[in-house]
């Protein structure tokens, strides 16, 4: 081949090459500075099908249920009611808004208040099966200057820690005009010290410091923001879309709940998660709802042990595992977390026997809505009244 031809095929093939590396490298980088994509586990459960027929059935009974129970005392809020996996009722009612009228539909989220514990304790027993912590973790572990000793994390996925409840002693430490952080306790706890109510694994004592604490170990663990793995890992995943955790960037989105009269206005504990600030929608519950039935997300052995009762000393139906209450009664077990905030009344149950689920959240004052367990009796043919804690 003739020399002048040679040369412009030698430069050529010289500038494929360095295109091709350029291109291997930029691909390189890209791909190393992309996060791992949390894949859910195959469904190890199915659900027994039931006929349209049944769907009927179901559907009209709950309503009745609704109309009496909920729209005639005022409910502004969603409803939905499932079995063996499937929508039976589902209802909208009222505002999400009662400034601008805008209307409540299946995209609209309500402030979960302590249902968010739920999802604070199932991400932490998560990030135990990935053996990042141990429930037998103390919190020296990651609060060394913290002057509590003897705390694990099970005893605050438990309530069984003895700490002092932030929603109290703040309220002498802190200025109320100024929002406060998970941050903001934690060393308000290191510099005051208020007392422990209990010693620590003694007795079962509700408080919400304990899964304030946990939310800031997942960040510790995580070296992420509580919402933001939330959202990457739990939320999305599950396809949760309409679900996202409320933190002080988020103060001026703001939307009020109501009192029967008068809209609750944002004061100094409405920026502090872990314990509650997961805003959803009833069809995302749903969703979370078939993860835990299904054990996409959990495996089976953790999930047992989180429905496992965990405070024993007093004999009760009522009881707690890790993150979860428990209504124990002639062999049934009702798994459920209701919640409670300025003007949220939510209830989320779960009533296994049954494979039923019934969820009702609200925006607007309404006690009502605690009485949804009533509902077990379309299922199961009991007419019981038993009340769960709210």
């Amino acid at each position: 081949m003739h020399p002048k031809k040679i040369l412009p095929l030698f430069l050529v093939f010289v500038l494929m090459f360095v295109f091709v590396r350029c291109s291997s490298g930029s691909a390189k980088k890209t791909n190393s500075s992309k996060k791992d994509t949390v894949v859910l586990a195959k469904s190890d459960f199915e659900f027994e099908p039931i006929s349209q027929q049944q769907i009927a059935e179901y559907a009209n009974a709950v309503n009745d249920f609704y109309e009496k129970k909920l729209v005639k005392t005022g409910f502004n809020g969603a409803i939905l009611v499932a079995k063996n996996g499937q929508i039976v009722f589902e209802k909208y009612k009222g505002f999400s808004n009662f400034r601008t009228k805008d209307s409540i539909n299946e995209h609209t989220p309500f402030h979960l208040a302590s249902i968010s514990k739920t999802f604070t304790g199932m991400a932490v027993l998560k990030l135990g099966e990935e053996g990042k912590l141990s429930l037998d973790d103390s919190l020296q572990k990651y609060f060394p200057e913290l002057p509590y000793h003897g705390i694990t994390i099970k005893m605050l996925l438990s309530h069984r820690s003895g700490l002092p409840n932030y929603l109290y002693f703040m309220d002498s430490i802190w200025d109320k005009h100024k929002e406060m952080t998970n941050e903001d306790v934690l060393n308000a706890m290191i510099v005051h010290h208020p007392p422990t109510q209990n010693l620590p694994g003694k007795r079962f004592q509700y408080c919400n410091t304990n899964f304030m604490l946990l939310a800031l170990i997942v960040e510790k663990i995580t070296g992420e923001k509580f919402p933001d793995y939330m959202k990457e890992n739990v939320f999305e995943p599950l396809g949760m879309h309409d679900t996202y955790i409320f933190s002080i960037k988020d103060t001026a989105n703001y939307n009020p709940t109501w009192s029967y009269s008068r809209p609750f206005p944002m004061d100094a504990w409405d920026c502090t998660y872990g314990d509650k600030n997961v805003y959803s929608t009833v069809r995302d519950l749903f969703a979370w709802d078939k993860s835990l039935y299904e054990h996409t997300f959990l495996k089976k052995s953790t999930l047992d042990m989180a429905f496992t009762p965990m405070s024993n000393e007093v004999h009760s139906m009522h009881n707690y595992g890790l993150a979860w209450r428990l209504f124990i009664k002639d062999g049934d077990t009702v798994i459920y977390h209701n919640g409670k905030w300025h003007g949220t009344n939510t209830s989320f149950i779960r009533l296994i026997q049954d494979t039923a689920t019934i969820i009702v959240l609200g925006n607007k004052q309404n006690s009502n809505i605690y009485h949804a367990k009533e509902m077990e009796s379309i299922f199961n043919g009991k007419s019981e009244m038993d009340r769960l804690d709210e």
